[in-house]
């Protein structure tokens, strides 16, 4: 890594934690407010899922979009511009009036996160590489850390009785600040010259980075469920009250900070492989206890199980994805990103619909399934020279 790079290491890792904190907190509020959302459109379980699914449609067209600028521009100054859209979009969801605008505010939406998460993994690897060590795993636990707060405060400004608009508008006043410090701090660009202009519009992963997007996929699968579906299903299934039911989802994701911030040791120690593998298993287990729990301290030790499992699974995709060698970090980037966080917005609809058709405890069962794949898909992420 050149002297320039190693100059401002310190200085871009602490901008990029603050980023992916600051978009979990997006995330997080969005979280809580589901149910008050769902409730404002009169949607059952399918028509929310087809309006979730128009915000994935927006992030589905970021992913290869934001590979070719990451390639050309490159990554730093892509994700300055990225986490400004992103505020900007959030505040347009708390103030659509209609079902219409809130589904082009969800499209809006969509876009700007799923671009910004693809731009800020690629500046966290670039960091990861001037530190020449594990690290992303600790951005993804502040972004889980901001998820949790926000989902919090979340159920105190239910207890207040604020808006959704109100909460969003505040919340995103707060993040504008910070903002202005993203812009501040300097980068040497890297980019990709030797395939700089010839990245293709949509790329796939290839060999091995198959199977790494795949264990994204089942990964974000999981987060998602937790994401959009846990709060309606202790609500609806298990009859919690609207006041405590964000609280299995910050439980989640206070697991997923403790496991993430412990996460760059662990793997260095004991290998990507084996940590991907013993997660699977754990998150299998966190997703059964939840499925079968009939009582509020049941969903809370399997919201909790399942965050120590899914926590590294995605850091670990990512990281595999910048150091592949057969695709441009753009590409590679955008085409796990498309399989993993595509899952991540793309799965939570297609589980309203298991919802709608059986019940939401059947669409958690599905996703334990789903789990199991992951030991088996873990060995794909040892780099091979």
């Amino acid at each position: 890594m050149t002297a320039p790079l190693k100059d401002h290491a310190s200085a871009a890792r602490r901008v990029v934690s603050a980023i992916f904190f600051m978009c979990g907190t997006f995330i997080g509020m969005w979280a809580s407010r589901i149910p008050h959302v769902k409730a404002a459109t009169g949607l059952d379980e399918s028509g929310f899922g087809l309006l979730l699914l128009v915000m994935a449609c927006g992030a589905f067209v970021a992913f290869p979009l934001t590979g070719m600028m990451l390639d050309r521009l490159g990554a730093a100054p892509v994700t300055k511009i990225l986490a400004c859209a992103n505020v900007m979009s959030f505040v347009l969801v708390g103030l659509a009036p209609s079902v219409p605008l809130l589904t082009l505010a969800l499209f809006v939406a969509g876009f700007t996160f799923g671009a910004l998460d693809v731009s800020m993994n690629g500046w966290g690897a670039e960091v990861e590489t001037a530190y020449g060590k594990p690290i992303m795993s600790s951005y993804h636990g502040l972004f889980s850390l901001g998820a949790g707060a926000a989902a919090l405060v979340g159920g105190l400004a239910i207890e207040l009785g604020l808006s959704v608009a109100m909460h969003f508008s505040l919340w995103s006043v707060m993040i504008a600040p910070f903002l202005v410090w993203f812009w501040r701090q300097p980068w040497p660009q890297a980019v990709d010259k030797e395939k700089d202009g010839k990245a293709p519009l949509f790329a796939l992963p290839k060999g091995a980075l198959i199977l790494v997007g795949l264990m994204a996929l089942v990964a974000a699968l999981g987060e998602g469920a937790m994401t959009d579906w846990a709060a309606l299903y202790q609500i609806e299934d298990l009859g919690f009250s609207e006041a405590i039911a964000p609280t299995a989802f910050t439980v989640f994701s206070v697991a997923m900070v403790v496991m993430r911030l412990a996460g760059d040791q662990v793997i260095a120690r004991f290998g990507p492989v084996l940590v991907a593998r013993l997660s699977g298993l754990t998150a299998f287990a966190g997703c059964l206890l939840l499925v079968s729990g009939a009582n509020i301290w049941a969903v809370w030790a399997g919201s909790f199980v399942m965050g120590l499992g899914y926590a590294v699974l995605f850091p670990l995709a990512m990281s595999r994805a910048a150091s592949d060698q057969n695709m441009s970090k753009g590409s590679a980037l955008a085409a796990v990103a498309t399989l993993g966080y595509g899952a991540f917005l793309f799965g939570p609809p297609l589980l309203g619909f298991v919802g709608d058709l059986l019940s939401l405890r059947a669409s958690f069962a599905t996703v334990a399934l789903c789990t199991l794949a992951i030991p088996f898909l873990a060995g794909a992420l040892k780099v091979r020279s």
